[in-house]
């Protein structure tokens, strides 16, 4: 098959690399990539906002399957553009993209399909908005309702962070995603992420994940689009993934399918998993980065015949399998990130590193004059397989130490939960 990936991230390095290992791969692109995609696959400079450039250009290269990484593509309804030309996509139609495009559009759904979340409340005016915080008090979430590249989320400690938040939002920090917000209750409990892929009839949950959003070590600091992540995560036990398969996962399909919207690709759900239970968090429609990352280092099956298979409707003739070991990894992120993110400055010591259980995914990287250099935010993934969540984290930082990259930063944390369940076990 000839693949196209959509993308330039480390979820989409992450995935290019787990197709580029299927003997069904002929050829296989990434637009536009990175400085890593580039090693395994051909990047193309074309722009993912140009839908009809983004056919034109499957179309000419005899593309057999367009896989949609980012939640933009998604949400702006790429995959109906591909599907309209004919072409085999992985990735929602654009109502059904709205379960990540818009929050209150995912609130109502829960609500229709008896789905447990957070409660809420939705405005479409800064007045009202304070008028509720003011109401409910702290801790509270703001929300901006649309894609806000994982930074439209404030956990308000206090009632003046709260209100500064909503003002935030209104004032035009996250632009048009911040036209309205949804505000929720505070969740006591701990998160975790579980992935379903979805062929608008047949449903296979994967492994899941935690990731860590706060900048700094101890879960401090403002929230970003992810610093690291592990998986599984112990909190899923079997008998809690099932509850967030029956009580969140289907019901919320079931209910699409009866909108007219069948939703089919990837869905990952962002659980608290509260004393009481399961709650829906948040939907996105597109894997987690950098969860995408440890579940394709632990992945043992062919992801691109699961691609194509969820893309055909055919998902229920494969069963993917997983390796029971651990997977982490640590994003390594230029200094000033998520508020100031300055780029071109070079980073070495990446070579050799990738081996059976490491890899570096490249996420804001580009080469120049033979250089890798720092392209963004969160520029390398470094992922780890372990024995252990402690011996995954010991293997993904001893190779963050090897890279020579003065302008960046990491956590040294990732993973600490469940390195203290191992600990205490």
């Amino acid at each position: 098959m000839r693949v196209l990936v959509i993308g330039s991230g480390g979820r989409e390095h992450a995935l290019a690399w787990a197709i580029a290992k299927s003997p069904l791969c002929e050829k296989l692109f990434v637009m536009p990539g990175n400085g890593g995609t580039e090693t395994i696959a051909e990047n193309v400079a074309v722009d993912i906002t140009d839908h009809s450039a983004v056919v034109a250009f499957a179309k000419a290269n005899a593309v057999d399957l367009v896989v949609i990484g980012p939640d933009a593509p998604a949400v702006a309804g790429l995959g109906d553009d591909v599907r309209a030309a004919g072409l085999l996509c992985f990735g929602p139609s654009k109502a059904a993209a709205q379960l990540e495009g818009s929050k209150s559009f995912t609130k109502t759904l829960c609500d229709e399909a008896g789905v447990p979340t957070a409660g809420y409340g939705h405005f479409d005016n800064e007045a009202d908005a304070i008028a509720y915080v003011r109401k409910h008090g702290a801790p509270i979430v703001i929300k901006a309702d649309g894609l806000a590249a994982g930074k439209g989320v404030t956990v308000a400690t206090t009632q003046p962070e709260a209100e500064d938040a909503v003002h935030d939002c209104f004032s035009g920090a996250f632009g048009a995603s911040g036209s309205s917000v949804v505000i929720e209750e505070f969740l006591e409990g701990e998160e975790a992420s579980i992935f379903a892929l979805c062929d608008g009839t047949d449903v296979v949950l994967l492994p899941s994940a935690q990731d860590h959003k706060r900048v700094w070590d101890g879960d401090r600091g403002p929230n970003t689009g992810g610093m690291g992540a592990y998986s599984p995560a112990p909190v899923m036990t079997e008998e809690m993934t099932a509850r967030v398969r029956d009580e969140i996962i289907l019901p919320s399909l079931r209910r699409m399918a009866e909108r007219g919207t069948p939703f089919t690709g990837v869905l990952f759900a962002g659980i608290m998993v509260t004393p009481k239970g399961p709650k829906l968090i948040e939907y996105n429609v597109r894997f987690g980065d950098p969860e995408c990352q440890v579940l394709m280092l632990r992945l043992k099956s062919d992801l691109l015949e699961l691609l194509a298979a969820t893309a055909r409707g055919e998902l229920r003739t494969l069963t993917p399998q997983f390796t029971d070991q651990v997977a982490l990894t640590v994003v390594v992120a230029t200094r000033g990130y998520p508020v100031d993110v300055p780029k071109g400055s070079e980073i070495r010591g990446t070579e050799g590193l990738d081996g059976p259980d490491l890899m570096v995914f490249h996420a804001g990287t580009a080469r120049r004059d033979g250089k890798l250099i720092a392209n963004g935010g969160r520029v390398l993934n470094v992922t780890a397989l372990g024995r252990t969540v402690a011996e995954a984290q010991a293997k993904a930082y001893a190779a963050v130490d090897r890279i020579d990259w003065p302008q960046g930063f990491c956590r040294r944390d990732i993973g600490w939960r469940a390195v203290e369940r191992e600990r205490s076990n």
